[in-house]
């Protein structure tokens, strides 16, 4: 085979995340002929919250340039083996370890991705959960307090409040289903300039190249002591570059050729989301994500929301309002985030640690 015949790796990955999602949405297609019952089995396994009824009219416009707005949260809220993994010894309690404000411009081929630090000190509106239950305002809380407050609505409420942009879905992952699917998936690799050693998130690492399974995935994710300051902020560096890696991993799995190993992914997947009630279907769930499949590591565009260290308490950090306008102003718009927004914030040292390239 001649070198101009010969497919690039870039090739392939697109290739590859074509041929999971047309052949995602063939299986959905079933849905009407003999394999009906997996299509049945995948929707039931879909765990979906009515936010938007929760939340009523008052939140900000949704936009109209093609743009979307989807809140990704990774939490441990399921009781059961949640309790087990990452060192959560009270398994039923309702925690967040990640938020993202994933912004997939107009046209669907990039993303802006804004992680928010958990240990940001907010002003968290009054807000009503998805049971119809009513919580009240509070002043300078922590912004994970939301979720152990209200759940995913008194979530949603806080984001949209704090950045003034209009969710227009919201997608929770836990952790039992997170380690589950890496695991389906054969493992992500990931190459480490030094070595990593938490015993708290029970990750021990080399330096080196890696193919995490799931529960080292889950341990990279969830550390915060074996890197940089021993913040949030470091965890949230290391989750960045994870999140490049997954979507590469996802992308040369090859599924077209293996339906059984598609089948096993998305019934992982699906049992391992909540999703609001606009993806709370297999139909809908598909169709979404189909529409993300031009999107590649190298056009995600991710930063932490502008954050400085709290002087009057070191576990916690301030958002930076000025320069964290700027990226929503860029969200509202469309617009790329600016480089500068991310001179002189408190980043977490870890930066580099990972690399998913």
């Amino acid at each position: 085979m001649s070198a101009e015949s010969t497919p690039s790796r870039r090739d392939k990955r697109r290739r590859g995340l074509k041929a999971a999602a047309w052949t995602a949405v063939g299986i959905v297609a079933l849905g009407g002929t003999g394999a009906g019952y997996l299509y049945v089995k995948l929707n039931g396994n879909i765990e979906s919250l009515d936010i938007d009824q929760a939340l009523g009219a008052d939140r900000p416009e949704k936009g109209d340039d093609g743009s979307e707005n989807i809140l990704v949260l990774g939490s441990d809220t399921r009781s059961g083996d949640n309790g087990k993994l990452g060192g959560g010894a009270d398994g039923g309690s309702a925690r967040s370890d990640a938020a993202m404000i994933v912004h997939v411009h107009e046209g669907r081929r990039k993303a802006s991705v804004v992680s928010l630090p958990r240990d940001t000190v907010v002003d968290r509106p009054e807000c009503t959960d998805t049971d119809g239950g009513t919580h009240p305002a509070a002043s300078g809380v922590m912004f994970n307090s939301a979720y152990a407050t209200g759940g995913a609505a008194c979530v949603v409420k806080t984001v949209e409040s704090i950045t003034g942009l209009r969710l227009d879905h919201y997608l929770e992952v836990d952790f039992t289903g997170f380690q589950k699917l890496v695991d389906e998936l054969g493992g992500v690799e990931v190459t480490t300039s030094r070595g990593i050693d938490d015993p708290d998130s029970h990750l021990e690492l080399e330096a080196g190249t890696h193919r995490l399974d799931g529960r080292q995935a889950l341990g990279l994710v969830r550390t915060r002591h074996g890197v940089g300051d021993g913040s949030d902020l470091g965890r949230i560096q290391l989750q960045q570059a994870f999140v490049k890696a997954l979507v590469r991993q996802a992308g040369e799995v090859g599924v077209f050729a293996h339906p059984k190993k598609l089948y096993g992914l998305a019934d992982t997947a699906t049992k391992a989301v909540t999703t609001d009630s606009g993806l709370g279907s297999v139909n809908s769930l598909m169709s979404f994500v189909n529409g993300l499949k031009d999107i590649t590591p190298a056009n995600m565009h991710m930063i932490t929301m502008p954050v400085r260290y709290d002087p009057a308490n070191g576990n916690r950090v301030l958002v930076q309002e000025a320069k964290a306008e700027q990226v929503w102003e860029a969200l509202r718009k469309d617009d790329p985030i600016p480089g500068s927004v991310t001179e002189n914030t408190a980043e977490g040292g870890a930066k580099g640690v990972v690399d998913a390239a």
